[in-house]
């Protein structure tokens, strides 16, 4: 059994590996073939896919986020693994191999996953309101014997504007360490470093190619590790990243048709999902659309058509043709054209936005918003200078907002999105293993499941012989000799010798 190291690379396409040279050597040494994702193509979706070998409309996990009907809340990036329904990937190591060990780090729905080894970003909060960089770990010991030879998780540098390779250099350090202590047999390790300027600056730009050579020096020394494991390598990718120019603001537009409405507080508005007839779940490219009477659906999606931007619509019967139709689903989900995304934006006057609109602040706002990747484009200068204080008063132990993050104008500086499905093969996923003998032309996202489970030798049990079909036991007839024994049945003329009763194959 050979140890499988999988690096999820986040938005690596055939077009960037044209500048990253190490993983297109591995790509020739063994093999590349087109990887085809699920609609939509995020990180939760497409992950919770490749774990469990089904769509959304199994796994449960229909976007990045959803709107929890029994909560009555719009919630992104929750973390639980009890949310993604079906068997793992683990588990089903562990049926055909008991005492199989894996490593998880940093990909998501980690918490409460059943591996050996979990790595998972994870602030501390404060009772103060302050947050501070850490990570979450199991076994806990792991977390000291992590930071105490590469430091803190650089949360600051997973996301935000100050998103960079330092969190992605110390996931892939944090990874071999891991593969060098404790050796465990499948190794899964979340890379994000290219969702960064490849959101910021577009795929096609300047920025999007250093990132891609950058980030393949990064994997240099992890690459060497597994290699000096004799591990099987997959390098996969959830989504290709694809430039774009549109923010639609689908909430804008259900606000203004009196569909969504708002509660305020000190002068902020807040999305009233109790008592709004519908309302968007914007998350990149998709946009769930939840309609609270059925009566309505058929009007909500003709004005969500209309809406400049938006490319279809799909109802129940679209999303099944998906694999997209679950129960956490909107109504309606919207795709995107390929040059527009969706926001969240629900506010008619940024006067009125709530405070968390202009920060990084990924878990209370009702959607995905790029624009947290950028100092304010309307004054960066200015929103450099409010981080600096922010810091200060931090440092002093005092509360502090960090208002860094511009509304429309980060909205309009966004240059790559994701989440539909990919139209050109040079910018969509890409899957590369180091093994040519498990070579194919092509794998969907379903499948890669039970390929890391081929390169791991754990092929499925073979199926239990089927026992012969019982025959009914026939009618006896009265013997009018009981004395002389059964009547003999004439058979077959008989062969030279015993002929070998043919049973099941063992």
């Amino acid at each position: 059994m050979k140890p499988v190291v999988v690096l999820d690379v986040v938005g690596l396409t055939p077009r960037l590996l044209e500048h990253m040279p190490r993983l297109a050597r591995l790509a020739r040494t063994g093999f590349q073939a087109p990887l085809g994702t699920v609609l939509p193509a995020v990180t939760c979706s497409v992950q919770s896919t490749f774990l469990t070998g089904t769509l959304p409309a199994e796994h449960g996990i229909v976007g990045n986020g959803w709107y929890f009907r029994d909560l009555g809340e719009v919630l992104l990036w929750r973390q639980h693994n009890a949310l993604v329904r079906g068997e793992k990937l683990w588990d089903a190591a562990r049926a055909r191999r008991p005492g199989y060990t894996v490593a998880n780090v940093c990909w998501w729905y980690a918490m409460g996953a059943d591996v050996d080894w979990t790595v998972t970003p994870r602030p501390v909060y404060h009772a103060d309101g302050r947050k501070d960089p850490d990570c979450y770990t199991y076994p806990p010991e792991l977390h000291d014997e992590l930071t105490a030879s590469l430091g803190t998780f650089p949360l600051f540098s997973y996301w935000g504007a100050n998103a960079g390779l330092p969190s992605s250099a110390w996931i892939c350090r944090a990874a071999e360490q891991i593969m060098d202590r404790h050796r465990p047999d499948l190794t899964l390790v979340y890379v994000p470093h290219l969702d960064y300027d490849l959101q910021r600056h577009g795929p096609s730009s300047p920025q999007a190619a250093a990132a891609a050579a950058e980030l393949d020096a990064t994997l240099g020394p992890l690459l060497a590790a597994a290699a000096a494991r004799d591990a099987t390598v997959v390098v996969l990718s959830e989504y290709g990243i694809t430039d774009v120019s549109r923010p639609v603001d689908i909430n804008r537009l259900l606000r203004a048709e009196g569909l969504l409405r708002v509660h305020t507080q000190a002068g902020m508005e807040y999305l009233d999902p109790w008592t709004s007839r519908a309302f968007a779940v914007a998350d990149h490219q998709i946009a769930h659309v939840y309609v609270r009477d059925p009566a309505e659906i058929p009007a909500v999606a003709k004005l969500c058509a209309a809406l400049p931007g938006v490319a279809e619509v799909l109802d129940a019967e679209g999303q099944a043709a998906h694999g997209l139709d679950h129960e956490r689903s909107g109504e309606l989900v919207l795709v995107a054209e390929p040059d527009a995304w969706f926001t969240y934006y629900y506010w008619l006057d940024d006067a009125a936005a709530p405070d968390f609109a202009r920060l990084v602040e990924i878990h209370r706002k009702p959607g995905y918003d790029p624009a947290e990747l950028f100092f304010d484009p309307a004054g960066p200068g200015a929103a450099k200078g409010r981080a600096g204080l922010a810091l200060l008063r931090k440092k002093l132990g005092m509360r502090y907002l960090m208002s860094v993050v511009g509304l429309d104008a980060g909205a309009r500086a966004v240059r790559g999105s994701h989440g539909r499905l990919p139209t050109d093969p040079r910018d969509a996923p890409v899957l590369i293993c180091s093994d040519p003998a498990a070579a194919r032309d092509s794998i969907d996202a379903v499948e890669v499941k039970e390929l890391l489970l081929s390169l791991a030798g754990l092929t499925p049990p073979a199926p239990s012989p089927s026992s012969p079909t019982p025959v009914a036991d026939p009618t006896p007839v009265a013997d009018p000799n009981p004395l002389a024994g059964p009547t003999p049945v004439a058979g077959p003329t008989p062969l030279a010798g015993p002929t070998p009763l043919v049973g099941p194959t063992p």
